[in-house]
């Protein structure tokens, strides 16, 4: 069951309201036909299973479990009639005809529930797919529907974002998001451009800097000629990425899918060949029948589908009650092959939140750090830069009591200056506010600057009446798990992950140097991210992508297996992800790898005691006489067992032997 994201039309995006970022329209569950189908077949399952259990006459149980299959089994079952039409045998028509079968000979509950749970399975593939289409389409509001159009005499018109060509100029005015791709003609701001790099702080943008659609525009206002026509622009490059990613991505199957042609061709022929080769030499056509009938059922699929299913099913349980939301048992096989892992700086190593790590009084100023964050955040109150968030944030967790600020004033790309207590503070950009003083204040003020910025952190200076007092430092703070994470990740691919971030290559390096990693890839935007994977995945390597934001999602989709830290993922980046870590504990990831080596274990073992089995009892069948009785009891028997295999790794002893 393959399906492909369709690339977003105009009326798409009509329908779609404009808020700003999230996916305007969800796929309902029920929308699709392949989940109310499942539905209908669960129900009837539900219905008849108590009554055959309960001791009721077959008439009551035996048409809701034929209308179990038919409700459940019609679907895949066509489909794959058509793929034999096309002379393939495929999943869908073996499972059916493996349900079916067990029908045949008596056990019609066990083949009404293989076929509730590929129905289901079925439906769970076709929501996750129509869902990462939505968010898709969705992404392509991060870029408003239309732009301030400034002509030459100075006037002003609202267009569609569709209708400004290259060498235009819009205006964004302040908290709009930008509309096209372009660059500042005129004016001064702060701009969020976190969905495009990945970067936690807003970038300040003044003439000649270059501006993203998508962006958000912070207290300025800016003229920008546009660069780049609405269809090719980065956002519009990072939709057509996904897509492409998402149909261009090598169709995936589990290792048994892998041997069904040849399997279940060679079961086919062999079953004929077992009942005309005893005809053509005189043998009796009961006799010759029933043995085939027997032929048939002990070398029947049963064992080795579910051979399959359990170690991975009970691995994806097991992870999930641990935060780990794996989508298919395909990728809790393919999670096990990985070996080499991209990690994303910001949000997956780090937690996303800028925050205050130093506070730098300069000596001769009289103050100390509390009297310096008391004054810095007494100024900053009134800001909604996310800086100075931190900062107001930072003497809160302190317990500080904050003076009323006045006059407060912000200047983007600047920073802020208000009056506290009857003197004048500034806080901002150390470059901008200490200017060309040569006093020992500014000097040592310099000196702190450059060592926080030695350090990968943002350097705030703080002024008073126009002399510096103190330096704050402010970075984006490391998961207590990170380097363990790296750590452990090293130790099961055998090297060392690589950090591939859109964030200035000085604060990459650094935290790099913190969690253990080499391979520093910094300032990159969506489309290297993904090229960094291709080159991984030309050179034979099967790579994990850990991520979170929109400009992480082509990675994830390029990528062997893609994983999304949940709880500040974009919509994008969940959708389009394998699998989810939903508590965003990064330990749980080498955790979940190892789970799926084990998991593969099992299906290993589990096809050794499936082959076993039917070798033993199809030998038995050509060379002696097996009962068919007996031949159902081995049939079942070894299904069984494989089975009940499979769920060890439901056990929490599972995890917490993956975990070490």
């Amino acid at each position: 069951m393959t399906s492909t994201l369709a690339p977003a039309t105009a009326a798409d995006r009509a329908a779609l309201p404009h808020d700003g970022g999230a996916p305007g329209r969800r796929t309902r569950v029920f929308a699709l036909p392949e989940a109310r189908w499942a539905a209908v077949a669960t129900v009837f399952f539900l219905l008849a299973l108590p009554l055959q259990l309960t001791g009721a006459p077959a008439w009551a149980w035996g048409p809701l479990y034929a209308l179990t299959y038919a409700a459940g089994g019609w679907e895949p079952g066509w489909a794959g009639l058509r793929t034999l039409r096309e002379k393939t045998l495929d999943v869908d028509l073996l499972m059916v005809v493996a349900a079916l079968g067990a029908a045949a000979i008596g056990q019609v509950m066990d083949g009404a529930l293989l076929i509730v749970i590929f129905a289901t399975s079925g439906a769970l593939e076709a929501l996750a797919t129509a869902r990462t289409a939505d968010s898709v389409r969705g992404l392509l509001d991060l870029a408003p529907p239309t732009a301030t159009r400034v002509d030459a005499d100075g006037g002003e018109e609202t267009v569609a974002v569709e209708a400004l060509t290259g060498g235009d100029t819009i205006l964004v005015r302040p908290g709009e998001r930008i509309g096209v791709d372009g660059r500042v003609l005129d004016g001064a701001s702060d701009v969020d451009q976190a969905t495009i790099t990945g970067e936690p702080l807003p970038v300040a943008k003044e003439k000649g800097d270059e501006v993203f659609a998508g962006t958000l525009n912070g207290t300025g206002a800016l003229r920008v000629r546009v660069e780049r026509d609405a269809s090719d622009t980065v956002i519009a490059r990072i939709v057509r990425m996904v897509e492409e990613a998402s149909r261009t991505k090598a169709p995936t199957q589990l290792f048994i899918e892998k041997v069904e042609q040849r399997y279940s061709l060679g079961m086919v022929a062999a079953t004929l060949a077992v009942f005309l080769v005893p005809l053509a030499f005189g043998a009796n056509l009961t006799d010759s029948l029933l043995r085939a009938m027997t032929f048939m059922i002990v070398a029947s699929p049963c064992a080795v589908v579910l051979a399959t299913m359990p170690p991975l099913l009970s691995a994806m349980a097991n992870a999930g009650r641990r935060g780990v939301l794996v989508k298919s048992a395909v990728v809790m096989e393919r999670l096990g092959q990985v070996d080499a892992v991209a990690f994303d700086k910001t949000g997956t190593l780090t937690e996303g939140t800028p925050r205050v790590t130093d506070i730098r009084p300069v000596s001769g100023s009289g103050l100390d750090a509390g009297q310096l964050l008391i004054l810095a955040a007494a100024a900053e109150h009134p800001s909604e830069h996310p800086l100075g968030r931190a900062v107001v944030a930072a003497a809160r967790e302190r317990g500080l009591a904050l003076p009323v600020a006045e006059d407060f004033a912000s200047t983007p790309g600047v920073g802020v200056r208000a009056t506290v207590e009857g003197r004048v503070v500034e806080v901002g950009a150390p470059a901008r506010l200490l200017g060309e003083s040569a006093d020992s204040n500014s000097a040592q003020a310099e000196v702190l600057a450059g060592e926080l910025e030695d350090g990968g952190r943002t350097a705030v200076l703080v002024t008073v009446d126009g002399a510096p007092v103190g330096m704050l430092g402010i970075a984006d703070r490391l998961r207590s798990d990170a380097a363990a994470a790296v750590a452990a990740l090293t130790s099961l691919t055998g090297t060392p992950p690589l950090l591939l971030t859109g964030d200035n290559p000085r604060a990459a390096a650094h935290l790099a140097a913190e969690v253990g990693i080499e391979d520093v890839r910094a300032g990159l935007l969506p489309e290297h991210k993904v090229n960094a994977v291709r080159e991984l995945e030309a050179a034979g390597r099967k790579t994990m992508v850990v991520g979170d934001g929109v400009n992480d999602a082509p990675a994830l989709a390029a990528a062997h297996t893609g994983v999304a830290m949940g709880r500040a993922g974009s919509d994008l980046a969940l959708e389009t992800a394998d699998a989810v870590i939903v508590r965003d504990e990064l330990a749980t990831v080498p955790t979940v790898v190892c789970l799926s080596r084990r998991a593969r274990s099992l299906v290993v073992q589990n096809l050794v005691i499936a082959g076993v089995f039917i070798a033993g009892l199809v030998v038995w069948d050509l060379v002696g006489h097996l009962p068919l009785p007996l031949g159902v009891a081995g049939h079942e028997g070894s299904t069984v067992i494989v089975g009940l295999n499979g769920l060890r790794l439901l056990r929490e002893a599972a995890w917490k032997r993956a975990a070490e």
